[in-house]
């Protein structure tokens, strides 16, 4: 049995800024921004959109790629939708506190009358985790055979534009995939190793502190700024160049193959230096890193979807191409996908 991605999906806001027009309004400027990050543009939802509408969107975009390339005999997306058995949203920005998922609504959108649909809140990790799931979940149950991996953050809600240490750094968008579980032939396929790692001891470097039950609002609260994350730089920067290093260590001894033989790594897309840094400690090539930060930002748990995505539909992953995906994020979590297309 193989669990397999046949199509790939994005959607962004329709509103672009530059870096420039960031620094119009805080003190920074797109030298600085650049030079320590990576990044030169962010999509910005306005105040109508929320994180299901972007998920709804990279759904229907992957499934539509799926009738276009003919890897599903469904003829309408309608028809497709109701052969979803899953339906697994990443995201740490739900259109609602607590209820419902974000997934269910995307359920609901899509008409997929059949499918099972839950969150997972590992931050920036929350495709990889999703993925993961989707696996398992279709690899339980004979009857079960597709599912829908998103990705998706609206994270400019939820940042504080007056600390200019975390609001350059993100941006808003989604990214999906269409898993179907196929018949393994003779060569391996498909989603090959996944692992999954987390470090609760740093849950303090990358937080959002207010609202939940450990420190919610209290009645008659003068509130001054909506939940908002704080981050500690330097500690999730040490933390993820080493999770970089680790993850992408350990996928390939498991696999008992070189990096020579991986196409594509595809970083969660948070910061340039740390890649080029895990790059350096690892001693791989710049170029065999996927990097599109420079056009996104930090998009969390719709990165690496949003990448592979790209990466898919500039024809740049072909059929049989080894992929390593490597992500990390708040929680502290952090792991990995190894996957043959």
């Amino acid at each position: 049995m193989a669990i397999e991605i046949i199509a790939t999906g994005r959607a962004l806001p329709s509103h672009r800024i530059s870096n420039a027009q960031i620094a119009e309004k805080i003190d920074t400027t797109d030298e600085w921004i650049r030079s320590h990050t990576g990044i030169g543009f962010r999509y910005i939802a306005d105040a109508q959109t929320a994180t299901s509408d972007l998920a709804l969107l990279a759904a229907r975009n992957a499934l539509s790629l799926a009738l276009e390339n003919g890897s599903v005999q469904e003829q309408s997306l309608e028809e497709l939708a109701l052969t979803l058995d899953m339906i697994i949203v990443g995201t740490i920005t739900p259109d609602y506190y607590g209820t419902p998922s974000t997934a269910c609504l995307v359920q609901h959108e899509l008409g997929a009358l059949h499918a099972g649909a839950l969150d997972i809140n590992a931050a920036c990790s929350g495709f990889i985790y999703g993925l993961e799931n989707a696996a398992g979940l279709l690899s339980l149950n004979q009857e079960r055979k597709r599912a829908l991996v998103i990705g998706a953050d609206i994270l400019t809600k939820i940042v504080d534009w007056e600390d200019r240490g975390t609001c350059i750094l993100f941006g808003d968008g989604a990214g999906a995939v269409l898993v179907e579980k196929r018949e393994q032939g003779e060569e391996r396929r498909g989603l090959l190793r996944t692992i999954l790692r987390a470090d609760g001891s740093g849950a303090e470097s990358l937080i959002i502190r207010r609202g939940g039950s450990r420190n919610p609002y209290q009645r008659g609260e003068i509130v001054d700024k909506p939940p908002y994350v704080q981050m500690d730089g330097r500690a999730v920067y040490n933390f993820a160049v080493k999770a970089v290093t680790e993850i992408i260590e350990a996928l390939l001894a498991c696999e008992s193959i070189g990096i020579d033989a991986v196409r594509w790594i595809v970083p969660h897309q948070a910061n340039a230096r740390i890649v080029a840094a895990a790059g350096k400690r690892l001693g791989i090539p710049a170029e065999k890193f996927f990097l599109n930060i420079e056009n996104y930002a930090n998009t969390s748990s719709a990165s690496i979807p949003i990448a592979l995505d790209e990466l898919n539909r500039r024809e740049e992953i072909k059929r049989g191409d080894i992929i390593i995906t490597v992500g990390f994020g708040g929680g502290l979590t952090y792991g990995g996908n190894l996957i043959k297309w």
